[in-house]
């Protein structure tokens, strides 16, 4: 048997107008990645049973909108599960102005709202979330999509210049928010992009670099921008406050350092099989801030422990591999660097969220996946792990099976 034949009926199938007989469809919706489905559900919920707790002595949080988050976005990542991937690799300006007009929403007067410092909320009626979260799947489809652009092929100064460039629209509109701990996403997105793409090392060491010395210059011009101009220019006050808490813990012990003593204290207090489910006393007397959302995994590591704690590690391990080996069978470029993204953009989420909650990162608001409080960071999640899927379900090697 000539071991093409199985890919040249694909390109066959294909050739009609890119797509692939209906007739064919459900053989790949059946056949899904039952490890990425079950990792997914203990996940979920795990999520669910954690925000739960978290919510029942607050009223200021609602856990039925969380669970409705939940069914919208499996009902879209079921959907997307059947969607071929491939038609989205020729969007590259569609998704660039779809991140712009996203991110830059919030600045629209009646429907934008500040909250926290940032004006990153959009609400119509009494339908409230964040463009900027929505805005990670078409950064993600668009770092996806410079990449194909070029081939894979960043060798040379011009090109890696252009790609990036591209990539960092979406990070310079965020900043107008500001959100930080999201432009900080974007840039990590763009970083795997330009890496899994094909650029050259060095390339890569002189952008790291370049982020250091933007870092260390903005510490000292800071203050002197502020006094020259008589308000924040580069930093806002809580932005500024995060990092000396983070270089120093004992710093705006009101504030910002009174917020990671009390993490600390909720972590360590659950020792190793913690104080029990529906137990965590600095959640539920109010020491612990935005429990819910931004330090989830003191409430869980309060209530459940080390152990608890481990299992949560051990499950997110296992969506990373499950996502790399996806990437690595990809039969084409885009669909790797897709993958990839949404891997690396989980990855640091989870290495930030974590690391701040025990002074190993700066506290941002980086929301831990599949574990923080919001319908609306629920929903874009599934619709990533649908993305995810389509690259597995219509992946070449794995369409060669079901013509056998």
């Amino acid at each position: 048997m000539d071991p093409l034949r199985p890919m040249n009926q694909i390109s066959t199938l294909r050739s009609a107008g890119g797509r692939l007989p209906r007739s064919l469809k459900p053989r790949l919706f059946n056949y899904l990645n039952l490890p990425l489905c079950a990792v997914v559900f203990a996940l979920v919920a795990y999520g669910l049973l954690i925000v739960y707790s978290a919510v029942a002595s607050d009223t200021s949080y609602s856990f039925s909108r969380q669970a409705a988050g939940v069914a919208v976005g499996a009902a879209l990542m079921l959907l997307l599960f059947r969607y071929d991937y491939h038609h989205l690799s020729h969007y590259l300006v569609f998704f660039l102005i779809i991140n712009v007009v996203l991110i830059m929403l919030p600045h629209v007067p009646i429907v934008g709202q500040s909250a926290k410092g940032a004006t990153s909320w959009v609400a119509f009626g009494p339908v409230r979330f964040q463009p900027g979260e929505f805005a990670k799947v078409t950064v993600i489809l668009l770092a996806a999509s410079v990449i194909a652009r070029f081939g894979g092929k960043l060798d040379n100064v011009r090109d890696f210049l252009k790609a990036l460039g591209i990539m960092l629209v979406p990070f310079v509109c965020i900043m107008t928010q500001p959100d930080l701990g999201t432009g900080l996403v974007y840039l990590f997105i763009a970083g795997v992009a330009l890496v899994v793409g094909g650029a050259r090392p060095r390339y890569i060491v002189i952008l790291v670099a370049l982020a250091v010395a933007a870092v260390a210059a903005l510490f000292i011009l800071d203050p002197i921008a502020d006094s020259l101009a008589g308000h924040d220019v580069l930093l806002k006050d809580y932005q500024r406050a995060r990092l000396m808490v983070f270089l120093d813990n004992s710093y705006d012990p009101t504030g910002d350092g009174y917020n990671l003593k009390q993490a600390q204290i909720a972590i360590g207090s659950g020792g190793f099989l913690g104080k029990g489910y529906m137990n965590a006393t600095q959640s539920a007397l109010g020491y612990l801030p935005e429990a819910p959302t931004d330090f989830i995994f003191c409430v869980l590591a309060e209530q459940l422990g080390f152990l608890g704690a481990f299992v949560l590690l051990v499950l997110y391990a296992l969506l990373i591999f499950i996502c790399y080996r996806i990437a690595y069978r990809s039969n084409d470029l885009f669909g790797t660097v897709l993958v990839m993204c949404v891997a690396g953009m989980w990855l640091f989420q989870i290495l930030e969220n974590i690391g701040m909650t025990c002074g190993l990162m700066p506290i941002t608001g980086i929301p831990l996946p599949f574990m923080s409080y919001g319908s609306s960071f629920m929903v874009v999640n599934f619709i990533l792990l649908g993305l995810i899927g389509s690259v597995r379900s219509h992946n070449g090697r794995e369409l060669k099976r079901g013509l056998r």
